[in-house]
């Protein structure tokens, strides 16, 4: 039996859930991939798998040996794509996946540039802002709002993610000064739209956390409308400052000064972090890249 390959048979069918996708995924016949975990199951004298013609099912020895085999197949991956890759050019395909926001903003005017460094790079991005995890979802680079995530990689902090409130001119003239959060109340609000829900306006008071939204003019996930209808007058914006830098520089929105200070988290120092798995940075095509966004975003001096 070869049992690497039956390994990789066992794993995949684990993480597709299903014979005939693993079986897809191999080009193989969903039988022989059956049999070949059959025999690996024969080899261990355990039963990995509960199958019935519904459900596939991991029993509780075959998910402590899933655990354990994954993380040694990656490692295996992981080292022959560094053996191949030692002290080459970057180049291959580079799995980036990024939050909308940044990503439009910030990041790929950035790979447009780093194409012409690095033209054997493949770049396959994705934007999101849906939490994914690199070495499920076979990502070699994320970025991601929040804080430092707890999981097995490197964090970098490319910058702050403070969310600040905003509105424009034409809206500030149609109403009293807005000093104190507790008038918000009053107001329209145009809210960014997470996986989560609408992000909320609090404040602390007292040593109380508040919830001072305003009433809900907009709630989209697309921050490009959020803008266009706050530039319009249409309500007051919470979004983070380095969104908003270019619009705050020409006039079209101006920061309130509003106390106490919003947040959208009762937690400090949001940010945005470039995340990485730490064996991997010495694939040329991933550290040329985290290389070139972290020194380019320091640049910025958003």
């Amino acid at each position: 039996m070869d049992q690497l390959r039956a390994l990789k048979y066992f794993v995949q069918v684990v993480e597709t859930g299903s014979f005939t996708k693993a079986a897809e995924i191999f080009s193989v016949p969903p039988s022989s991939l059956s049999r070949r975990i059959a025999d690996l199951e024969k080899s261990l004298g355990a039963t990995l798998l509960k199958r019935s013609t519904r459900v596939m099912a991991l029993t509780e020895i075959g998910l402590q040996y899933y655990q354990q085999v994954s993380d040694v197949l990656r490692t295996l991956e992981l080292s022959d794509e560094s053996v191949r890759a030692y002290q080459t050019t970057p180049m291959g395909v580079l799995n980036i996946s990024s939050i909308v926001g940044f990503g439009e903003k910030v990041l790929l005017p950035l790979l447009d540039e780093f194409y012409s460094f690095y033209p054997q790079v493949t770049l396959n991005v994705t934007l999101s802002d849906e939490l994914s995890t690199l070495a499920r979802d076979e990502v070699d680079l994320a970025i991601r709002g929040g804080y430092a995530p707890d999981e097995h990689v490197v964090a970098i902090k490319l910058m702050d993610n403070d969310f600040i409130p905003v509105a424009a001119p034409s809206y500030l003239k149609k109403t009293d000064k807005i000093e104190d959060a507790l008038q918000l109340k009053e107001h329209q609000g145009l809210f960014f739209k997470t996986p989560a829900g609408a992000t909320p306006w609090l404040c602390e008071i007292n040593g109380q956390w508040h919830d001072v939204s305003a009433a809900p003019y907009l709630i989209t996930n697309s921050g490009e409308w959020l803008l266009r209808q706050t530039i319009a007058g249409k309500g007051i914006l919470m979004m983070p400052r380095w969104a908003l830098k270019e619009h705050l520089l020409s006039g079209e929105l101006v920061e309130l000064n509003i106390t106490p200070p919003l947040t959208v988290t009762q937690n400090p120092n949001l940010g945005l972090y470039l995340l990485y798995q730490k064996q991997r940075y010495q694939v040329p095509k991933l550290k040329a890249a985290i290389d070139f966004i972290v020194a380019r975003v320091n640049e910025l001096k958003i």
